[in-house]
């Protein structure tokens, strides 16, 4: 009866499993016809007079997101950065756009909406407003990312209760060394670079001297930059902002009204009241006249805003009739292998690139890095690839919010870099983690047994610590590493070896210091990467642009559903707990990713986490 009761039990819950798979499938089958139907129709209606409305609540990242039909049941609406600042560019020309309004509050998910991809969004509404269009924001509860953003608008008003979050810059390191002590696993390290401090949570309880002066100083680039643009754009000297920022923290609207960091306060049935008015519904029950920002980049031709081509010394530009640009996103944890959509998957990006420098008709590529490094091996991989395209063709990088370690690896070899200065970049350094579970296994009562053939047979176990000669073997293999990323380095940039190790040793910079240092060419976004790019290939404005990876079609996302269909999960108010849970999540996947076959790793610290 026991065995029989089981069984049913057994069958019950992979009935329930299943029909909550049934659900969860026919429910993105449902979303997904939605929104077939929806793209097959004509470009959406621009009303003349439209507002376009930007929604900071969306998650802007660099490749094009991930089709997944899982989230039409709820969560974050993801947009290329790209496609939004292309819209920007377009409205401001467009004759039926009469201005932007601009709204949410940013949610950053992945490696998207990061300081230096919000620095080109931003920079994009300023270009709109030069073109003498307003942008109106409208903001209740601001982050510090948001609140950079709408600093931006001609007309930035805030809700009467509202708040703006400006307290400072903030980097809050999780350490395990504790935990892992508690439950007995133990951890062994080997590093290159004094500033490598990726190994640090698994090893220690609190931040290094070294990893708190790099984080610091990290810290003090990216708020000064974003104090200067928000200074310049609300007409209001840094020092007084500081010093409002030192007073408040959360500068309530009254405050920040006093302050000039807003032009007023006003509820939002007064913006929406205005914005009628504005375009021609005053008093009407319809709302404003508005497209999204989504809907409005969904109806662009592919080459609209084309940037004009950077004049490159001893180049003519040509007619550029038949040449393509690509633009190649490299955004995510880098590892060995394929990897999955959101990493960068050694053997998946090189076989791209290796398809570029076959096709003739690609002139140039720009590698678009937004990744914090991971594997060496990979990074190693995806760079040869690199080294053999500017043979062939130039090869420009345009670092996003994140190109260091291993992103700087693969960046190295490229005719011209660009970055923002709130790019974080650098961390020249190697490092390998060693786990072993002797102590839980004891605690537990498990033993283990073995038989070898050599003396480092089985030096890769997790039974037990390494001896100070396996140490040593790995050690030099990491400081081996280290060498040829210095070399690398070196030779990429054109730089004098001693000067590449004094500004390695693993020390992460941001883009503004990392120009000085000679790591980057260029202060600038991508559209200024495409435009150098098109310069050093001698073509002219009317190239193509071709993206890789490329959108993902329906059916490709409608098959990866049937695939995983599993039943989906309450999502969670982002509460402390939540942010909490997390935490945990983001350092467990960050883990995961580390999938080098030596095991040597170069990349950022697991939990840099910038806020």
């Amino acid at each position: 009866m026991k065995n029989f009761l089981g069984s049913l039990l057994g069958a019950l819950t992979a009935l329930v499993l299943f029909s909550g798979a049934l659900v969860t499938l026919g429910i993105g089958l449902l979303g997904a016809l939605a929104a077939l139907g929806e793209s097959e129709k004509s470009s959406p209606t621009v009303l003349p007079g439209s507002y376009l409305v930007l929604d900071l609540s969306t998650n802007f990242s660099d490749a094009p997101p991930h089709l997944d039909l899982t989230s039409l049941r709820g969560g974050e609406e993801s947009l290329q950065l790209r496609a939004a600042t292309r819209s920007l560019r377009a409205a401001a020309t467009d004759e039926r756009v009469a201005g932007v309004y601009l709204t949410g509050d940013l949610n950053p998910a992945g490696y998207g909406s990061g300081h230096a991809a919000l620095r080109e969004l931003r920079a994009a509404l300023l270009a709109f407003r030069e073109a003498g269009k307003p942008v109106v924001a409208y903001l209740t509860f601001a982050s510090t990312r948001t609140y950079y953003v709408a600093s931006a608008a001609s007309d930035l008003a805030l809700d009467p209760y509202g708040m703006i979050l400006l307290p400072g810059m903030a980097s809050e390191p999780m350490f395990f060394a504790g935990a892992f002590e508690k439950v007995g696993i133990n951890v062994q390290v080997t590093r290159a670079g004094k500033y490598k401090s990726a190994v640090e949570p698994f090893t220690r309880r609190e931040m290094s001297a070294e990893n708190r002066e790099e984080v610091r100083e990290l810290l003090q680039d990216i708020w000064d930059s974003l104090l200067g643009e928000i200074g310049a754009s609300r007409g209001v000297p840094v020092a007084q902002v500081q010093a409002v920022v030192d007073q408040e923290g959360l500068i309530r609207a009254a405050e920040a009204l006093g302050a000039r960091l807003i032009d007023r306060t006003a509820y939002r049935d007064e913006i929406y009241d205005a914005l009628k008015a504005k375009t021609g519904r005053a008093g009407s029950e319809k709302p404003f006249k508005q497209v999204t920002l989504a809907a409005y980049a969904r109806q662009l031709k592919p080459a609209a805003a084309l940037p004009a081509p950077r004049p490159v010394e001893g180049v003519e530009p040509g007619s550029g009739k038949s040449g393509r640009i690509a633009i190649v996103y490299a955004e995510g944890e880098i590892v060995d292998g394929e990897g999955s959509p959101d990493e960068i998957g050694g053997a998946r990006l090189s076989r791209e690139l290796r398809k570029l420098r076959q096709d003739k008709n690609v002139r140039a590529v720009v590698l678009r890095v937004n990744s914090p490094g991971g594997s060496a091996a990979a990074s190693e991989v995806v760079q040869r690839e690199v080294r053999l395209l500017r043979r062939e063709k130039p090869v420009v990088v345009s670092m996003g919010s994140y190109a260091a370690s291993g992103g700087y690896w693969i960046s190295a070899y490229a005719d011209r870099i660009f970055a923002e200065p709130t790019t974080i970049t650098g961390s020249i350094g190697v490092f390998g983690m060693q786990f072993d579970v002797q102590r839980l296994a004891d605690t537990i009562g498990v033993t283990f047994d073995r038989v070898k053939t050599g003396r480092f047979a089985d030096a890769m176990t997790v039974s037990r610590p390494k001896t100070p000669e396996e140490m040593a073997v790995l050690q030099r293999m990491v400081d081996w590493i280290y060498g040829e990323f210095l070399a690398k380095v070196a030779e990429g940039r054109n730089l004098p070896a001693d000067k590449v190790a004094a500004i390695a040793q693993g020390r992460v910079w941001s883009g503004a210091d990392a120009l000085e240092h000679g790591l980057v060419d260029e202060l600038g976004g991508l559209e200024a990467a495409l435009a150098y790019a098109a310069g050093k290939a001698g073509l002219g404005a009317d190239y193509r642009v071709v993206e890789i990876p490329r959108e993902q079609e329906l059916m490709e996302a409608i098959q990866e559903l049937i695939e995983k269909a599993v039943p989906g999960a309450v999502r969670a108010s982002a509460g402390p707990l939540e942010e909490l849970r997390r935490r945990f999540e983001r350092e467990l996947r960050a883990l995961a990713a580390c999938n080098d076959p030596q095991g040597v790793y170069a990349r950022l610290p697991f939990n840099l986490s910038v806020r």
